[in-house]
């Protein structure tokens, strides 16, 4: 089958091609209105080290330039306290504060640059107060916990998360797009088995194909 061909075919069922991604991409939608909205809130923090020596002496004394050593340790710090915020007893001491049993209903997303202490921590959750409140919490607590085991003079908050007020998901622009590409999809597929399962000679050209001779005449239609 050539690509005209299959265009002819094709527009032979345009009903079929309008139908099916319609009614799939409605059934898409209707799943996706029964999803809940899902919420996300992030706090960013800056790690204040105790030991202020060490980064003075990794300094440049003439130009004040940062040097490999300092970035190598601002580098560590910042991950440790991304580990640290990470952690099983974090979770846990925030979820008992909380009154909660454990804080499994929501994820924790910790990203970092690799030569800043700037962190940051995005809490995704149905509930949009209770993200708000966990992420809050976590600082709180990674910073108890900093404190008394790392070097580390205080996780100053730089943007207190705050409670989300519209959604970030889930995405139903996308499952109604993937809905009606598969009817698409399917309604092409329909119409191109269909046409290969019908063995009927329709025409003089097909005809030619099979016999592998030319036609030279046509019998008329009588009723």
């Amino acid at each position: 089958m050539t690509l005209f061909e299959l265009i002819g075919l094709l527009r032979k069922h345009l009903a079929l091609l309008f139908i099916l991604p319609v009614l799939t991409g409605a059934i898409a939608f209707a799943y996706a209105s029964t999803l809940p909205n899902e919420y996300n809130t992030t706090t960013t923090m800056y790690v204040l080290s105790r030991n202020n020596d060490l980064e003075q002496e990794a300094a440049s004394p003439s130009s004040g330039a940062v040097t490999p050593q300092e970035l190598s340790f601002s580098s560590m710090l910042t991950g440790d306290v991304e580990t640290i915020i990470n952690s099983v007893r974090v979770k846990e001491n925030v979820a008992a504060r909380l009154g909660l049993s454990n804080l499994g209903g929501y994820q924790f997303a910790v990203a970092r640059g690799a030569s800043s202490r700037v962190i940051s921590l995005t809490i995704s959750g149905r509930d949009p107060e209770m993200c708000a409140t966990i992420a809050n919490a976590v600082v709180e607590e990674a910073n108890s916990i900093a404190s008394q085991i790392m070097q580390i003079q205080a996780i100053n908050v730089i943007d207190v998360a705050k409670i989300p007020t519209n959604p970030s998901g889930p995405n139903r622009q996308r499952y109604i797009m993937i809905g009606a590409a598969a009817g698409l999809f399917a309604a092409i597929a329909i119409i191109i088995v269909r046409d290969l399962l019908d063995t009927r000679v329709r025409n003089g050209k097909e005809a030619e194909e099979i016999i592998g001779v030319p036609v030279v005449g046509h019998y008329p239609e009588f009723d």
